[in-house]
């Protein structure tokens, strides 16, 4: 039959006490007058009322803030390439795709102009049909 050990018992951090004494905060003057904080006193835990309790609650350590944060990760740099000169003419498929786009708008063009000039002589040989008689 297994049987399930116990956790051990933690023992209660002891908080470290100073013998100098620290200097109160001060602020700026721009400080002052721009904003106000309430300051925070610190006192020491109350006392639980059983031993179960205190223990479980003084091994907890609260985040503090002034855990210092991890430098960022280096990176190395990538050389960029070499800018090459805005009026240096290079072949490259952008470019096939614009003289594809081109000529079919070239074509679209002249094709609507070939059906305006067929309208127009259409309209024009009805009216010299009508003017005749």
């Amino acid at each position: 039959m297994a049987t399930t050990r116990k956790p051990a018992a933690k023992k209660p951090a002891t908080k470290k006490t100073t013998t100098a004494a620290k200097k109160p905060a001060t602020r700026s003057a721009s400080a002052r007058t721009t904003t106000t904080r309430a300051t925070v006193s610190k006192s020491a835990p109350k006392a639980k009322a059983t031993a179960r309790k205190a223990t479980a609650t003084s091994t907890r350590r609260k985040a503090s803030g002034s855990r210092r944060k991890s430098a960022p990760a280096m990176r190395s740099f990538r050389l960029a390439p070499e800018q090459t000169s805005f009026t240096t003419f290079q072949i490259t498929r952008q470019t096939v795709y614009w003289i594809i786009i081109v000529a079919i708008l070239i074509f679209v063009q002249l094709w609507i102009v070939k059906l305006q000039i067929d309208v127009a002589t259409l309209i024009e040989a009805q009216t010299n049909q009508i003017n005749m008689f």
